[in-house]
């Protein structure tokens, strides 16, 4: 294991800002994780564990160490004629992983397809897409205390998952490392096809019973259609969370803006607003302030054109958040982690 100083993250983040962090270290192996640990210039430094960078604005110099999750390896844990339980460790890359279980026809994770990342940052965001959350297909995470060395496993009651929200942002957050998820998928197929967007991509295809790849390939064309590719074009794709609120509130909201998008949430009695509207119905879809902007095909996405700072990227979401406010008095909320 090599602690490096003074390294550029403009490679290790999606939003390709080119701020630098004092040290830097991989972690490529079990082995490596007590080395760090345990290391005194890790210890007494500010730390921040990373895997593929494509949920992080950075708005500064880190100065103290950055640590890469970089272990690799897909294991099946179980296998029978219903379902299968798969080890994946922390640093595979998420669609890589979707690709996998999709060609060995496990199902559950198909919809999820082309969300950039490591398979270890999708608990902690309980990353969501096209009407499906990585919470339904989660049976367990493996952790290690950051101060201790020591192992455990939480399951995925414990892990406490909400929209986009998990105890690792809460609670648990910078105490633990994510080590590997255990997920169980099932062999029984059945298509989520809910989302409208993904049900008018299958019908202009022409598939009425679509299998589990001619689902993957419907998702990864819708989402090429709307989202930028981090590699054209910086991003962390949705920056913003789709905020909820009452259903009286819904209401009156509704009764002022007939076409405001609202989904009803079945556990409770409340109704979650598409900020995209919110956000486009203020103006801001296309908006540019320097390099910093708003992608001009799905507003909830703010871009670095080339040079912008992370602190010009907050300011406009920021300018955004109180731009909806004043005009719905609803508050919306960034899924960033802003360093």
């Amino acid at each position: 294991m090599e602690i490096k100083q003074n390294i550029s993250l403009k490679q290790h983040n999606t939003f390709g800002l080119d701020v630098y962090s004092g040290l830097y270290t991989e972690i490529n192996h079990y082995n490596d994780i007590n080395d760090i640990l345990f290391n005194d210039v890790f210890r007494n430094s500010e730390r921040l564990i990373i895997g593929g960078g494509s949920n992080i604005l950075f708005t500064r110099n880190f100065t103290g160490i950055v640590v890469k999750m970089n272990i690799k390896g897909i294991n099946i844990i179980e296998d029978n004629d219903r379902y299968v339980v798969i080890k994946a460790n922390a640093g595979e890359e998420w669609d890589k992983f979707v690709e996998f279980a999709v060609k060995n026809n496990f199902s559950g994770l198909e919809n999820l397809s082309y969300i950039p990342g490591n398979v270890g940052s999708a608990p902690i965001q309980n990353i969501g897409a096209f009407g499906s959350e990585v919470k339904d297909t989660i049976h367990s995470v493996e952790i290690i205390d950051i101060n201790t060395g020591k192992q455990s496993v939480l399951s995925n009651k414990e892990c406490m998952f909400g929209y986009r929200d998990s105890i690792f942002k809460r609670e648990l957050k910078d105490k633990f490392i994510i080590t590997s998820v255990y997920f169980t998928l099932s062999k029984i197929f059945k298509p989520n096809i809910c989302y409208s967007a993904l049900k008018n991509e299958l019908a202009q295809s022409e598939i009425d019973n679509p299998e589990i790849n001619l689902i993957r390939d419907a998702v990864i064309r819708v989402r090429k259609s709307k989202l930028p590719d981090p590699n054209e074009l910086g991003n962390a794709g949705s920056f913003f969370k789709n905020p909820m609120v009452s259903r009286e509130k819904y209401e009156i909201l509704k009764k002022e803006y007939p076409d405001i998008k609202g989904f009803d949430n079945a556990s409770s009695n409340e109704v979650k607003l598409a900020a995209a509207w919110l956000i486009e119905t203020c103006g801001w879809k296309g908006y540019r302030i320097g390099d910093a902007g708003v992608h001009k095909k799905q507003s909830l996405v703010l871009v670095n054109y080339n040079n912008a700072r992370g602190i010009d990227i907050l300011n406009l979401a920021k300018e955004i958040q109180n731009s909806v406010y004043q005009k719905f008095n609803v508050e919306i909320e960034m899924e960033v982690n802003v360093i």
